[in-house]
């Protein structure tokens, strides 16, 4: 890390006001005065988070395929294909909710979980963190989940990544990334 980089870690903004300005059923938007180390004074606005964060999980069928679901996508108003996810719920570890959004949307549990990374998603605005997981020695378990429709699971193999990234259904920048991370992590 580069001095800069770490002065300016040391050094975060103060905030001298924090308020709530908006408020939907999912959504609390925070707006934040904050004075920076050279004086400036700026106000920002942000996504307050739950604080509970989420996971996504690369179901790994064998060393020829992994599986998809296909599920609807509000913001885009569209069917989007990407990785199982979910919310962490309160008292749950990253590992168990992994497991049990498999369950819930795929129809299988994983006796293994590997861990990729914990990403974060627009931080700028946004404080959430994703937790990405490999599931190895999927076995058939059901759980009712919260999806307002059944899921489509898709089987995809691992030489065919071409055809998946040309797709237009296939754009959730983090199914992309823990796609080429369970990629790399497989080959190594």
């Amino acid at each position: 890390m580069s001095e800069q980089t770490k002065n300016k870690k040391d050094t975060l903004p103060v905030i001298h006001k924090s308020e709530l300005v908006a408020q939907s059923r999912l959504f609390k938007i925070e707006q934040l005065e904050l004075e920076f180390s050279n004086g400036e004074q700026r106000t920002y606005e942000r996504m307050k988070s739950s604080g509970r964060g989420a996971v996504m999980i690369i179901p790994i069928v064998n060393e020829q395929e992994f599986l998809l679901v296909s599920e609807y996508c509000a913001g885009t108003h569209s069917y989007e294909l990407g990785f199982p996810k979910g919310l962490i719920d309160p008292g749950e570890s990253p590992e168990h909710a992994a497991n049990r959004e498999l369950k819930e949307e795929i129809g299988f549990g994983a006796k293994r979980l590997v861990q990729l990374k914990s990403l974060s998603s627009t931080p700028s605005y946004f404080n959430s963190i994703m937790h990405i997981f490999m599931a190895f020695d999927l076995y058939p378990e059901s759980l009712e989940g919260d999806e307002p429709e059944p899921l489509t699971v898709v089987n995809w193999q691992w030489d065919n990544l071409e055809e998946l990234m040309s797709r237009e259904d296939f754009t959730e920048a983090r199914s992309v990334s823990a796609l080429y991370m369970a990629k790399e992590k497989l080959t190594l």
